[in-house]
């Protein structure tokens, strides 16, 4: 008799056996079809035995294993083990995840591709920039590494770090292997994906990320299995892509926190990437103007191999970088006289100009100055937005939507108030100072499909504004040409915010968003609005020295004891009652004393930062040591605690190993 161990979409560790007698190795990473439940359910096979521990008359047998596609390789199998090991997620949902929806539901596309797709030698010539020094020396390194090296290539905005990886990736193609491009946000996929296809127009690329539909997604990934895509580029999910001639994996925007998944499978897609490379034996490129600082120490220990590129491919120089001191000056719609004649200039000289507001929306409140009544989300710890030209309150966490009362809920004053700012407001301001301007605003309510984003990305760079209006969606991967000013707004409050990473997060934001400025022939300059015009962080923007800043903060991560130097795990629970999220953590924290080995510090429970999001009131309990296998084994060992103890019906907790977010 013969059985098939079969990995399912539930939340549970283990596996499941079944009968099946027509079953073989060969079987191992094909889909099969079996009872569960009350129901059938499409798992994986991951093992094929003439043996079970479990007793044979209970096993039921399989009603399908179909093999309509390749089995999923060995190295795709091993990625997902190891999520299952590193981030304590049980292996079958890992595997579901990592497969389209289409295959995951045992379905197949209507229609596949045949052979494989032309290689790029046999492609008509294409026009390549040449490199400057620092370029070829970057390049020279990657396509000469002999198996796994990690590569951080730190390059200013505007170095050509792009132009190396598509140097990089000729390479592989020219060999008769495949590239797999990592990118942060489902905005960047299609300019750069315009750009790869005019590269190397002889090649089949699959682009893989959550707005391409279940049919295509589902063929872009039997186009990798089976060997007939030459290069996949998509955003985090793409990680897991099964590629069996892969030569060499890049991650741009390395730093990015996008490549974090928040929920779920709370997984990063470059640390998995940096994983699969090691798997595979073969170089990775991590490439960032502003790299994340477990990165950047990796380079500068000699972990990682540090390439670097200090000067602009196109422009002479970098932008010119000031702060204007806000501390005595009364601002004219938050903006001071500085910002706006520096707009003014752009606007009479024919350039565009950014003005960059982190903050959508009209204003982030709305008060009552007479009773101190404010906006708040009835259902998270949070205000709701003032959205004025839908009179709408929104909240930005939940969704939750009322209409902007006339008068103040509490007390029936009408002399009610938006306070603070957003890009709706700013857009307003500038409209009105500068009536003859061709004003765009370019946030998530502007921008809220792809469509109308592309439409403003083509208005952009036809040059149908004056003024840009924008968040952190236009921060990073746009290149125009004419943008020769950007001014920011707000940056001031994530200087003292209680995360950590909440300074390395803003330097790179105004390194990236300054990095739009003078891209091209025309000089570019960049005026950041400050009450704290002398602080480190500012000051190593006024000087272009990321190196300087990453030392800093280095230096006071290591006297903390913060990562790189230790290495944690949030344990987070929600419920519908606060008592009940810290007692499930209290019990839990108990459970785990004995497993510390005195190697691992436990943390009291407490509540998140924003306490109650939907309803639902969330605590946290942080774990933490300054060894990772230290770490590991003990989280091993404190799942099997946790899925023991008997938490309410109500409650649902996670953990998040490695987290963004505190």
């Amino acid at each position: 008799m013969t059985f098939v161990r079969v990995a399912l979409d539930v939340p549970l560790s283990r596996l499941f056996d079944y009968r099946a007698d027509d079953a073989s190795a060969a079987d191992i990473g094909l889909r099969a079809v079996v009872p569960f439940g009350s129901s059938g359910k499409t798992g994986l096979i991951v093992g094929v035995a003439d043996t079970t521990d479990q007793p044979q008359d209970k096993l039921k047998p399989v009603e399908a294993i179909l093999r309509d596609m390749p089995p999923l390789p060995g190295d795709w199998i091993a990625l997902c083990e190891f999520c299952n090991r590193y981030y304590q997620h049980p292996l079958g949902q890992v595997m579901s995840f990592a497969l389209p929806p289409m295959l995951r539901k045992g379905r197949l596309p209507k229609s596949r591709g045949k052979g494989r797709g032309a290689s790029c030698k046999d492609a008509r010539e294409v026009v390549r920039p040449p490199l400057l020094a620092e370029q070829q020396v970057a390049v020279e390194a990657i396509t000469s590494a002999r198996g796994f090296e990690t590569f951080l290539l730190h390059g200013v905005t505007g170095s050509g770090k792009t132009e190396v990886y598509l140097r990089a990736i000729d390479a592989v193609l020219a060999a008769g292997k495949q590239a797999l491009m990592l990118v942060p946000e489902i905005a960047l996929t299609p300019q750069l994906e315009q750009r790869v296809s005019e590269r190397f127009p002889g090649a089949q690329i699959v682009s893989a990320h959550s707005g391409v539909a279940d049919a295509a997604r589902a063929r872009g990934f039997l186009d990798a299995l089976e060997g007939r895509a030459d290069i996949v580029l998509g955003t985090r999910l793409s990680v897991f892509m099964p590629l069996p001639r892969l030569a060499l994996i890049v991650v741009d925007e390395e730093h990015d926190a996008s490549f974090k998944q928040q929920e779920g499978l709370r997984y990063s897609a470059r640390d998995v990437a940096v994983f699969r490379a090691k798997q595979l034996d073969i170089p990775i490129v991590l490439g960032s103007a502003t790299p994340s600082l477990e990165t950047y120490q990796h380079a500068i220990s000699g972990r990682y191999r540090l390439l670097e590129l200090h000067h602009r491919a196109v422009a002479e120089a970098p932008p010119e970088v000031r702060t204007v001191d806000t501390r005595r000056e009364k601002l004219q719609d938050g903006m001071s006289a500085a910002l706006i004649d520096a707009l003014a200039v752009r606007l009479e000289r024919g350039e565009q100009s950014l003005v960059f507001l982190n903050r959508r929306g009209y204003a982030p409140v709305l008060a009552c100055p007479a009773c101190g009544w404010v906006s708040r989300c009835r259902r998270c710890a949070a205000n709701m937005v003032v959205h004025l030209a839908d009179q709408r309150l929104r909240c930005h966490h939940c969704g939750l939507e009322a209409g902007i009362p006339k008068a103040c809920p509490d007390c029936g004053n009408q002399d009610i108030h938006p306070f603070g700012r957003g890009t709706q407001r700013l857009d307003a301001a500038l409209s009105e100072r500068f009536p003859q301007a061709r004003i765009l605003r370019i946030d998530r309510d502007s921008a809220s499909t792809p469509k109308k984003w592309q439409t403003l990305l083509a208005a952009i760079h036809a040059g149908e504004a004056d003024i840009l209006i924008g968040t952190q969606m236009l921060a990073k991967g746009h290149d125009f040409p004419r943008l020769t000013l950007v001014g920011v707004v707000g940056a001031d409050a994530a200087l003292f915010a209680a995360d950590f990473r909440a300074p390395e997060r803003l330097f790179a934001q105004l390194m990236q968003v300054g990095g739009r400025s003078g891209r091209h022939d025309l000089p570019g300059e960049v005026l950041i609005q400050t009450e704290h015009p002398g602080h480190p962080l500012y000051r190593a923007l006024v000087e272009h020295d990321y190196a300087a800043f990453a030392r800093t903060q280095l230096d006071e991560r290591q006297m903390a004891s913060f990562p790189p130097y230790s290495f944690q795990a949030l344990l987070r629970a929600e419920a519908r009652d606060m008592a009940q999220s810290l007692a499930f953590l209290a019990a839990a924290r108990a459970a785990a004393s004995p497993l510390t080995g005195g190697m691992v510090d436990l943390y009291d429970p407490v509540p998140m930062r924003m306490a109650r999001l939907k309803n639902l009131e969330r605590a946290q309990l942080l774990v933490e040591s300054a060894s990772r296998p230290a770490l590991q084994a003990f989280l091993t060992a404190w799942m099997e605690q946790l899925h023991a103890l008997k938490a309410p019906r109500e409650l649902r907790w996670h953990l998040d190993v490695d987290p963004l977010e505190y």
